[in-house]
């Protein structure tokens, strides 16, 4: 299994829930190979250094093994080893989450004149 689409794998090693959503990171730029933008046909190959952005979190990872078959949570993890680095400032951005909340986080839809009234007011 040598030619797996970089849609496929990202979609396979679960960083997102669809194959559309990972076709749409890579044509937007948030999946990059080595610093450079790639296009969604891309194929994988071993030792390949990846930055994905998912929309919740950024990662840096080496490709270890290629497939084009979702699996397991278990199974998705070895097909790619996340660096030091990555694993330093996701944590560390967790907890920037957890000391700092956005204001209007918790808001879903459209802000009632009351909640514009309490965004405000945090923001003063």
């Amino acid at each position: 299994m040598d030619n797996v689409r970089i849609d496929k794998w990202l979609w396979a090693a679960r960083f997102f829930k669809t194959r559309s959503l990972a076709t749409d990171a890579v044509d937007t730029g948030k999946v990059r190979l080595d610093g450079e933008r790639i296009k969604p046909a891309r194929t994988v190959k071993l030792e390949d250094k990846l930055a994905i952005d998912n929309g919740a979190e950024t990662w840096e990872v080496r490709v270890l093994r290629i497939s084009d078959v979702r699996g397991g949570a278990p199974v998705a993890r070895t097909l790619y080893e996340e660096t030091q680095e990555s694993v330093s400032k996701r944590e560390n951005d967790a907890e920037a989450r957890k000391l700092y909340r956005e204001p209007g986080t918790t808001i879903k839809g459209r802000p009632t004149k009351r909640d514009r009234r309490a965004i405000s007011k945090a923001g003063e």
